[in-house]
């Protein structure tokens, strides 16, 4: 973790033909720069490695059809220790002709298998339909045998002449159509055969025992097995194609008895041949993919990388006269020799006759910002960079943050307790971090929680702190030190009798009187206040005043160190426009209401303490300027008060015109080029308070330019009136800022207050009552007592509550704090790193 991001610098890469690959490689394994775009009017199909980009998408798409295919077997994927690195060119095509062997063996092998699984559903379906439609026919009675049916053929009367039917006479001939349906269709089916047949069809079925696959679909669902009987070959054909309108399995009705076992016997010994091959396949394709997975990851990373590499070519420029590929990156100056060595890596690697090199050049851009963290300080940085990315060479919160926010956390979160059970859960995911990242856990919460687990450490820590400090755990006090108020002394000064005992409810303990009181507890507050009735009204004023005193102290650190911005960027002039006004404004305000809070704590003591004037009521007569009826806190009072505002508003137009002021005279006054030079520079800053590109040109630079004036362009012409607008804005901000922010600090002791009351609360309401059980059922009645009181603790107390504090505390630092010195309005510096590239197959779980 550093104060300030690292200094970057703009460079040029030329890299030679035939090493142009492995320099990418080695950078990309490094990931040391930030590549920019130098054909940005191309479109992405133009561009000159499209082909190999296509290739690889080729790649990706046999291995999500190959991890697809593994997936559905249940083999794991193993991942390799050390990443495998970008396979060379020629290596290329060998990968490709190996995926597509394996894609042509596995869709093969799929191929016969689903073709076999095929013929064994349909198999099995035609027995359940033998078997079941052979309780159809031999039934004892008709209406028994054909189940619900429409109705008796109208046609069938038999002539009392000759002894026929109808249907008979007319040539008529019975006909059986069987088969298979799905549950769900049934009583569609059998409506539209009863509508389209009108009733001259029979119709009988019966639901099958097993669960069949349909392999389309690969649900599970229940199927019917139906018997349609009908008269005609009209009804015949009208019965096929509602059929095959709804998809039905068709199978052969046998004409006999005979048939029928002849048939059975048959189906159940190719059942048993097409198991005995359908297993053999499946194991043949499970040694296959089982073969595959051990590549695949590999495979994957290799592709990626491949890739990832190609895109960044096609960033580049191709120089035909020097046949080599010129590249721009931004890099650290500090990596800049790591860079060298890894193009001439890369150059040893591609066997290139000459090697690639780095030219750094000069830039007006804005360079990105980059700050190093580790798996500690990550987190803190991504609490500071939510609000926005610090501009470049700007001063970083985050170092500060480390502390403060975790702080100002425990002032509204504190509590021994909880602390410590939020401490052993953060510590547990510190100790076991290596076993979670290889879980790789796909719930966001999880993921949320671990990611921020030594923020929940420092939190868990200083929430003890303040926990002590408060004296209070699970709402009730230690009594680590011995209370220094002693209930004794008061019978012996004869202050109490038994009488005194017995004649009221409430007493009050007098410092006063010897003995009493002999001093301040050691460490955090007496617990004998947690027996006080007046212990809220105690630790109100306590934590109101002590949340004023950190929120100034909090705001004044955030101003001055707005001051190392303007010594890093040389804008002198904004330490005595705005560093010095700000400042003096805010504490010659609310610096001033600190100290009268500290020195009333100083200044009186138990025996005077009901002659100590109220700071509220002074803090508004020194604005109003009146109060010369009360008592003065302090002497010569009045004429300092006088005197801090008549300081602070005088600060009000040095910040509102100073400015403005200052730099029109600049642009108005200077004659010289070397002087407007120097207001083109202070004015590139103050448009938008950035000065990424003025702190970037070196001074080599402009005295090159200074000797060239041909080269150097006229400034743009000054507006007083834009400068002056959003000086106005910031000043007036800030001004009110200041009150607000001060009342925004407030938050420490209402969320404190709650978070202790509530504390009371849920001890008083759950866990007291288990404890006031004093009989033998009371030891078992307490476990069922305690598991709920600790479910809501962690639920309320520690999830619900530490999150309003955790959001809390956010604000304060992103409001209060940052917006003192911190813009936030930079880019962030995206090296090119292999490590860092996310992968489609991780996106959709296959890996």
């Amino acid at each position: 973790m550093v104060f300030r991001s690292e200094e970057m610098c703009l460079a040029q890469l030329f890299l030679q033909s035939g090493s142009e690959y492995d320099c990418i490689s080695e950078l990309g394994e490094l990931g040391l720069v930030e590549f920019r775009d130098l054909n940005p009017s191309v479109s992405s199909f133009q561009r000159r490695f499209v082909s190999e980009i296509k290739r690889c998408e080729e790649m990706e798409r046999i291995l999500g059809y190959l991890l697809r295919e593994i997936q559905k077997t249940h083999i794991a994927v193993p991942e390799e220790d050390e990443s495998p690195l970008a396979p060379p060119p020629r290596q290329v095509l060998e990968i490709m002709e190996q995926l597509q062997r394996l894609e042509m063996e596995l869709s093969e092998v799929a191929r016969n298998k689903e073709k076999l699984q095929r013929n064994l559903l349909e198999l099995t379906e035609y027995t359940h339909m033998l078997k079941i439609t052979r309780t159809f026919i031999h039934s004892r009675s008709r209406h028994e045998a054909l189940g619900p049916q429409y109705e008796e053929f109208p046609t069938m009367e038999t002539d009392s002449v000759s002894g026929c039917t109808g249907m008979q006479r007319l040539g008529a001939k019975l006909g059986f159509v069987s088969g298979l349906i799905q549950r769900v269709k049934v009583e569609a089916f059998e409506r539209m055969l009863w509508r389209v047949c009108k009733g001259y069809t029979i119709l009988s079925y019966a639901e099958v025992d097993e669960n069949l696959t349909d392999l389309d679909t690969g649900e599970i669902s229940k199927s019917v097995v139906f018997l349609i009987s009908f008269w005609g070959d009209q009804i015949g054909q009208k019965v096929q194609k509602i059929c095959d309108c709804y998809h039905c399995h068709l199978y052969p009705h046998p004409e006999n008895d005979e048939e029928r076992a002849d048939v059975l016997d048959s189906l159940r010994t190719r059942i048993q041949d097409l198991n005995n091959v359908l297993h053999r396949t499946e194991e043949y394709l499970r040694q296959v993919l089982q073969k595959a997975s051990e590549s695949a990851f590999g495979w994957v990373v290799q592709v990626k990388k491949m890739k990832a590499i190609y895109h960044i070519l096609n960033l580049c420029s191709f120089d035909v006269t020097n046949k080599c590929l010129i590249a721009e990156v931004w890099c650290p100056v500090s990596d800049l020799a790591n860079l060298r060595g890894a193009l001439e890596e890369g150059a040893r690697k591609g066997d290139a006759t000459v090697p690639s090199f780095v030219n750094r050049i000069p830039s007006s851009d804005t360079p990105p910002t980059l700050l190093r963290t580790n798996k500690f300080t990550s987190g803190f940085q991504s609490i500071v960079e939510a609000y926005g990315v610090g501009d470049y060479r700007e001063v970083s919160p985050a170092p500060y943050t480390i502390i403060t926010f975790p702080f100002l956390f425990a002032v509204m979160f504190g509590d021994l307790g909880h602390g410590i059970v939020m401490s052993l859960f953060a510590l547990w995911m510190v100790l076991t971090e290596k076993q979670q990242k290889k879980k790789r856990s796909s719930n966001e919460i999880w993921e949320t929680f671990f990611s921020g687990r030594y923020i929940i450490l420092m939190m868990g820590i200083f929430s003890i702190y303040t926990g002590l400090i408060y004296n209070d755990c699970f709402s009730k006090s230690l009594n680590i030190f011995g209370s220094a108020w002693s209930v004794k002394a008061m019978f012996t000064n004869q202050q109490w009798t038994n009488k005194t005992l017995q004649t009221n409810s409430l007493l009050t303990l007098d410092p006063n009187v010897t003995g009493v009181f002999t001093g301040p507890y050691p460490f955090g507050i007496d617990p004998i206040w947690n027996l006080a009735v007046n212990r809220l009204s105690f630790l109100n004023s306590y934590k109101m005043k002590m949340s004023v005193v950190i929120g100034v102290i909090h705001m004044s650190f955030g101003v001055v160190l707005s001051i190392f911005n303007h010594l890093h960027f040389r804008q002198k002039f904004n330490i005595y426009l705005l560093f010095l006004p700000e400042l003096l404004f805010l504490l010659c305000l609310f610096g001033y209401l600190v100290f009268m809070i500290v020195y009333k704590w100083l200044a009186f003591g138990a025996r005077d303490s009901s002659q100590a004037p109220s700071i509220l009521i002074h803090f508004i007569n020194m604005f109003v300027m009146q109060g010369k009826d009360l008592a003065p806190l302090y002497p010569g009072q009045t004429g300092l008060q006088i005197f801090l505002i008549v300081i602070a508003m005088l600060s009000v137009p040095v910040m509102l015109l100073g400015k403005p002021l200052y730099l029109y005279w600049l642009y108005r006054g200077g004659k010289g080029l070397r002087r407007r030079r120097g207001y083109e520079r202070v004015r590139r800053v103050s448009e938008d308070d950035t000065s990424a590109a003025a702190s970037y040109e070196d001074d080599d630079e402009e005295e090159g330019l200074d000797e060239a004036p041909g080269r150097e362009a006229l400034p743009k012409e000054f507006d007083f009136g834009d400068v002056l607008l959003y000086q106005s804005i910031h000043t007036i901000e800030f001004c009110l800022g200041c009150i607000s922010n001060t009342a925004s600090y407030l938050r420490l002791w209402a969320l404190s207050l709650a978070h202790a009351q509530l504390s009371e609360v849920l001890w008083g309401m759950v866990m007291r009552l288990g404890l006031r059980m004093t009989t033998r059922v009371g030891v078992v009645f307490l476990v069922p007592v305690f598991g709920l009181f600790a479910v809501l603790t962690v639920s309320i107390l520690l999830v619900m509550e530490g999150l309003s504090a955790f959001l809390h505390a956010l604000r304060l630092h992103w409001v209060e704090f940052q917006n003192k010195f911190y813009h936030g309005t930079g880019v962030k510096f995206l090296p090119f790193d292999f490590s860092l590239l996310p992968s489609v197959f991780e996106q959709d779980g296959l890996l």
